[in-house]
């Protein structure tokens, strides 16, 4: 199966809209146009209009960190899905952040997956567990059991079109590496449970991404993985050079 590669930029609670047009003018200009891979940035809500209109033209697309999973209504703070189509194509789920500080369960996580499908925007279903889960060795099912959950909403076909972005949490901001062995072993488990599921041709379609502290230099290591098809890059996405050096290192065909 000829699964298209990608890598995300998450910025997180980055940039003004004047350091994000800035941001995104520079990787026009160093992101290579001849790169095999879907290059996406996900800027803060406020960003996302300013970065969809600088974008227009380019090799360049735009997604979302986040939605609510009501269409609309009374839900003060909240941005619906009908506010974000138009300008994204992606829409990030689940990031560990928001189950983690936020306190968002795999219910309402597999309520904004839904929604988001529904209005044709590609979600991106985050996964992954804690230090404290990998050293009691529930990786597997933690990751397995929040997967399984946050996709109930959708069908084998929606899922073909999603994304899922494994990202274990005990590596994000710690100094703790997750080689990409390892990483790759764990989107093997997670494209064997889509398969045991839903068949093998959904398995086959369905693009699978890491995301752990990603650097242009690590992202050199995932190109010979079989089933990681794309990063979710964090911090290493604000800066210019690094960005497009790992769209470089991982976005080419491999030798």
């Amino acid at each position: 199966m000829n699964r298209k590669k990608i890598i995300m930029g998450n910025w997180k609670m980055n940039l003004t809209v004047p350091e994000s047009t800035i941001l995104i003018q520079k990787l026009k200009k160093e992101v290579p146009v001849s790169t095999k891979a879907e290059v996406v940035v996900c800027p803060t809500f406020i960003d996302i209009y300013s970065a969809s209109e600088e974008l227009k033209g380019s090799n360049i697309k735009v997604g979302a960190q986040n939605v609510a999973e009501e269409e609309k209504g009374a839900y003060t703070g909240e941005v619906s899905v009908l506010a974000l189509k138009g300008f994204v194509d992606y829409i990030i789920v689940g990031h560990s952040e928001r189950r983690n500080i936020f306190g968002e369960s795999d219910k309402i996580v597999a309520k904004k997956a839904e929604i988001a499908m529904r209005h044709d925007i590609r979600p991106v279903i985050c996964v992954g567990e804690t230090l404290h889960e990998r050293e009691d060795k529930l990786s597997k099912v933690v990751v397995l059991s929040q997967l399984e959950a946050s996709c109930k909403h959708l069908t084998g076909e929606e899922i073909a079109e999603s994304l899922i972005a494994y990202e274990p949490v005990w590596a994000i901001g710690t100094g703790q590496v997750c080689s990409s062995e390892e990483a790759e072993k764990m989107a093997e488990h997670i494209r064997g449970l889509i398969k045991s599921l839903y068949g093998e041709k959904v398995s086959g379609s369905v693009r699978v991404l890491y995301g752990g502290s990603v650097t242009s230099a690590s992202s050199k290591s995932f190109r010979k993985s079989k089933n990681i098809d794309g990063l979710l890059v964090g911090g290493a996405s604000l800066n210019h050079q690094e960005f497009a050096a790992i769209v470089k290192n991982y976005g080419e065909k491999k030798k």
